[in-house]
């Protein structure tokens, strides 16, 4: 990508639409404020469903048919936006409870974006008719606190492989790469799993790869508000594969379970992403992972000014457009053994782990980075392409294999 297309698609991605709601301020990761004094108050904060057309797409599809498997803090099932869409799932975290007992609320959250009904007013998720696999990890203060399981994020992660879900949401991340992570996430492929991340917040610090985003197998997620600005935060790089909204999300405040906080991050991105997969895998239940992600990459949104044959370091393919596919069909889903992340041979196996129906022949897009983008990929903005951008994640860091306390430190975003 030039210079000058990177500069373009930090700040200011036009839409060709007046999209840009209220909610233009990049919220710090970590900080949540204006706390909600009721969760009935909560649905007129989620901008992107209108934004991404999401009443639209729920006459065709809500995800029904679709697990997602959420590595994180844990799931509370017992919220009213969430009674029903929760099933058994695994605990890898070494603590006290099980992957119910959510320690922050993140979790929770993540759920809910991704498949939360809105009863109670809670949350409505992009994709309410999916089941949600909680995997329960630790963080940096209960690590901190006492023995956790050094290798719960591989563990985890080998777990989700081995469930019944066709996606894996992982909002969190870490600095470090280990050889049993690198494993475990090959694994999850081997499997047919289509495996998101959030690239991470310090974008407006240090701006360090984060894993298991920055692994070839996975999904790495940036994050963008209202307006189809990247959040400051939001990192970027070669590694970023595509984008989804993160910024002014609502989240629950703490673990009471009471309220909602403002909150932003490429957590909430990385959940929304997994969201938009799940309703295009829905709508196509034969396609394997490689020919839902190659639909996303060709039917993200994109401005005028894109030139074509470059992939952003900001967004990636571009910012998650599902309304694309579904309504208008944009979108061809390839090559169902090819990986669209790095163009090599998969087992090309389905959710199920059955070979895959052939599809019609659509161009790979590239690897992050590379010089050409699929063609077909015209680079324009349709009526709908306020889409958000950058997918969030929490920065999280691995624990060495092998060590009974945490030796480095994980860390989640909002």
């Amino acid at each position: 990508m030039t210079a000058g297309t990177s500069q373009l698609w930090r700040r200011t991605a036009r839409w060709g639409l007046a999209y840009a709601l209220a909610w233009t301020l990049a919220v710090p990761i970590g900080v949540a404020v204006a706390p909600e004094a009721v969760a009935a108050d909560v649905r007129s904060k989620q901008w992107y469903l209108d934004a991404m057309h999401a009443e639209e797409i729920w006459k065709k599809t809500t995800g029904e048919g679709i697990k997602v498997a959420v590595i994180d803090s844990g799931v509370n099932p017992s919220t009213q936006s969430l009674k029903g869409q929760i099933l058994k799932g695994f605990d890898a975290s070494g603590m006290a409870g099980d992957e119910t007992d959510d320690y922050e609320g993140h979790g929770t959250t993540m759920a809910e974006l991704i498949a939360g009904t809105g009863k109670g007013g809670g949350l409505r998720g992009l994709a309410p008719g999916v089941k949600i696999i909680p995997m329960r990890i630790s963080d940096t203060e209960r690590q901190n606190k006492g023995p956790v399981n050094a290798s719960d994020a591989p563990d985890a992660i080998r777990a989700a492989a081995d469930s019944d879900a066709q996606i894996i949401s992982m909002s969190f991340g870490s600095e470090f790469s280990s050889p049993k992570e690198r494993q475990a996430v090959k694994y999850a492929q081997s499997k047919g799993k289509l495996f998101f991340a959030a690239a991470g917040n310090s974008g407006h610090k240090d701006n360090k790869p984060n894993y298991p985003a920055n692994y070839d197998e996975v999904v790495a997620v940036s994050s963008t508000d209202s307006s189809g600005t990247v959040s400051d935060h939001s990192q970027h790089g070669d590694n970023v594969d595509i984008a989804a909204p993160g910024s002014d999300i609502p989240s629950w405040c703490d673990t009471s379970f009471t309220r909602y906080c403002d909150s932003g991050g490429t957590s909430a991105a990385t959940a929304l992403a997994s969201a938009s997969a799940a309703l295009i895998w829905s709508l196509h239940p034969d396609w394997t992972a490689n020919q839902v992600l190659r639909v996303m990459f060709e039917s993200a949104a994109r401005d005028d000014n894109w030139k074509p044959g470059t992939v952003s370091t900001y967004l990636g393919h571009g910012i998650v457009r599902p309304n694309a596919h579904i309504s208008r069909g944009i979108g061809k889903p390839g090559a169902a053994d090819i990986s669209p992340l790095t163009n090599k041979t998969t087992n090309g196996s389905g959710p199920s782990g059955s070979p895959a129906p052939s599809a019609s022949a659509a161009p790979q897009a590239p690897k992050p980075g590379s010089d050409a983008v699929a063609a077909g990929s015209s680079g324009k903005t349709e009526d709908d392409g306020q889409l958000l951008m950058v997918l969030g994640g929490a920065a999280a860091v691995v624990v060495l294999a092998g060590v009974v306390f945490a030796v480095l430190r994980r860390r989640r975003s909002a």
